[in-house]
């Protein structure tokens, strides 16, 4: 299989509240990840009012980046990043959310993290907003259910582009903004857009009010990167989980056409700028009234993204139910177990063929450049004699990225760049681990908080490094 192009970009990922630390330092506010407990593979974390005394909030230190930069950016030079995917956290650059003017010293932090960066050719590949909103915009607005979270958005995204536009060429405006779709899970609705349902309410619609806020948001930020300079790139950032028909069956087949469509019209938007005529149909059958007003729609159109930045960990099967005759997805109802799949222990499907099939299905419905900001295997690592030994997730990222090169060399997708997920081990966003492992290098911490924080190269360190030094030819 011939070579990717020369400027590839090769890397690794993290997200702000995940890895920095910090929770408190440099006149940083509150985020919706400071107030959530830590949880388990059987056990949900908890979304608390505030910050509570004897309750363990995995995201105040993390893994303390916040004063290990340096230490560990030479680690993924070693590796031979040429670029590193993080997010800047909205609370260290306006501590509440809706101030007028920044916290310098928190827009210090991140000049000093992407000079050291590019210090060794490494280019920051920057998320706006990766489940990091300040808590006090909750408090004080509802969250995105409000509307005047579109201006705060904006006012944050201007003055990290302005600051930041000599040494970040890439950005990204809101990550995953397509998991709240699975807002019968408040965890997924709070995260994304600081929402908890009221007694009452229909979430679905307040999702629906939330997404589009946040869409509007993200197309007037991508205008304004490109007036402040032209040579900035803003993509989306859409959690890519192929569903597939667990069978031919029609009805099946039916019911996973509908799941995608309301799964990924998010990216529908960001790209085409306009909402697709089966999402107008779905809504309007809803009887939803969204607060939708005629600038909006301009600026949709007129805030397109440049490229499709996208995570992959997974697939789904499901299968329809005769309960539910107009196909409306259901992850609790419809998902079923694919009998040529195997799991991880976190219930997560490994599927690198998944990853093939989803950037076609992106290239097919939107050409444009694509780029895998996430991909990774989250498991239990076990130190022996000062080294780990993870074949299991060398394998896992080998098989992916054989089907990453064969969308490219054979199906001719244009991808800028792959970052693993992640770079260095972090909390899990999804169950406050630390012992849920995805990085190249181990952090000595475990789920109770306890370790000395003390960083180990795994093997997939060393076999990753190959894998850059010979531009993803040397996979074994």
């Amino acid at each position: 299989m011939s070579v990717l192009n020369d400027d590839f970009l090769w890397g690794g990922a993290v997200a702000a509240h995940q890895f920095e630390g910090g929770w408190k330092v440099g006149g940083k506010g509150i985020s919706v990840a400071d107030i959530m407990t830590a949880g388990s593979a059987s056990e949900n974390r908890t979304i608390t009012d505030g910050v509570l005394d004897k309750k363990n909030y995995p995201n105040h230190e993390a893994i303390d980046f916040y004063h290990h930069y340096k230490q560990d950016i030479k680690l993924f030079a070693e590796m031979g990043f040429r670029c590193f995917r993080t997010s800047i956290a909205w609370t260290r650059i306006f501590p509440k959310g809706d101030e007028k003017q920044p916290n310098e010293e928190g827009l210090k932090f991140y000049d000093d993290l992407f000079d050291e960066c590019l210090k060794y050719n490494i280019q920051p590949i920057v998320t706006l907003s990766h489940f990091e909103l300040p808590y006090y915009l909750i408090e004080k607005y509802g969250g995105w259910r409000n509307r005047k979270m579109i201006d705060f958005f904006v006012n944050f995204a201007d003055v990290c582009f302005k600051r930041y536009q000599n040494k970040v060429k890439y950005w990204m405006t809101f990550n995953e903004i397509n998991n709240q779709t699975g807002y019968n899970n408040e965890f997924c609705l709070f995260t994304n857009s600081g929402i908890k349902v009221k007694s009452g309410e229909n979430a679905e619609q307040v999702m629906y009010q939330a997404a589009h806020y946040e869409l509007v948001a993200s197309s007037i930020a991508v205008r304004h990167a490109h007036v402040i300079n032209k040579g900035l790139q803003v993509g989306c950032m859409i959690a890519m989980v192929p569903l597939y028909p667990l069978d031919s069956k029609p009805a099946n087949i039916m019911m996973a056409e509908k799941a995608m469509q309301k799964r990924y019209w998010f990216a529908d938007v960001h790209v085409t700028g306009e909402y697709p005529t089966f999402m107008k149909a779905f809504l309007k059958k809803k009887g939803y009234t969204t607060d939708v007003t005629h600038d909006d729609l301009i600026n949709l159109k007129k805030g397109t993204v440049d490229y499709l930045g996208f995570s992959y960990y997974m697939s789904k099967t499901i299968k329809a139910t005769d309960d539910n005759p107009e196909y409306e997805y259901d992850d609790y109802k419809n998902d079923v177990q694919n009998p040529f799949l195997k799991v991880s222990e976190w219930g997560w499907s490994v599927d690198p063929e998944g990853l093939r099939y989803g950037m076609n299905w992106f290239n097919d419905r939107f050409h444009l450049p694509q780029f895998i900001v996430e991909n990774g295997f989250g498991s239990r690592d076990v130190v022996e004699n000062g080294e780990i030994h993870d074949n299991y997730r060398i394998n896992y990222l080998r098989q992916h990225i054989i089907e990453m090169k064969k969308a490219v060399l054979e199906d001719g997708i244009d991808l800028l760049g792959y970052t693993p997920w992640s770079a260095i081990d972090i909390v899990s966003a999804g169950t406050g681990q630390m012992e849920k492992r995805y990085g190249f290098i181990y952090v000595d911490k475990d789920d109770e908080g306890k370790g000395t924080l003390a960083r180990l190269r795994k093997d997939s360190f060393y076999w990753y490094k190959k894998v850059i030094e010979s531009n993803g030819q040397e996979l074994d």
